[in-house]
């Protein structure tokens, strides 16, 4: 899951998902909470209260795959402290995120941009 060809965009949602969602459940909090079209090239992140799971939510041209992740000893490190419902991820931030990193506190360098050379 950590390979996202084709998909062109990753949405985390903010606050937590009964896990007892499945595909169906979920399309509804990605249409109506996120505002966005379950049927786009994208991915929807959505996590638990115990912060243990993840599920990832994406429709394949053919029909939906929910992909699933459980912790057995730790705690994904969730973006809470924000007004945001939904956030954009890149796909750098994405692998972050599974790899335990707290993302509200990890910046890449900015690009630059220049017009000539001095």
């Amino acid at each position: 899951m950590t390979q996202l060809s084709g998909m062109t965009e990753i949405y985390l949602h903010r606050d937590v998902v009964d896990f007892r969602k499945s595909i169906n459940g979920l399309m509804v909090i990605v249409e109506d909470e996120m505002t966005l079209s379950p049927f786009s090239h994208a991915l929807f992140v959505f996590c638990n209260r115990g912060q243990d799971k993840i599920k990832a939510l994406y429709w394949d041209k053919t029909g939906f795959c929910l992909w699933y992740k459980r912790l057995e000893k730790d705690k994904f490190k969730w973006p809470r402290k924000s007004n945001q419902s939904t956030f954009t991820l890149s796909e750098t931030q994405w692998k972050w995120l599974l790899s335990g990193l707290d993302l509200t506190k990890m910046q890449t360098h900015k690009p630059l941009s220049y017009t000539e050379f001095r």
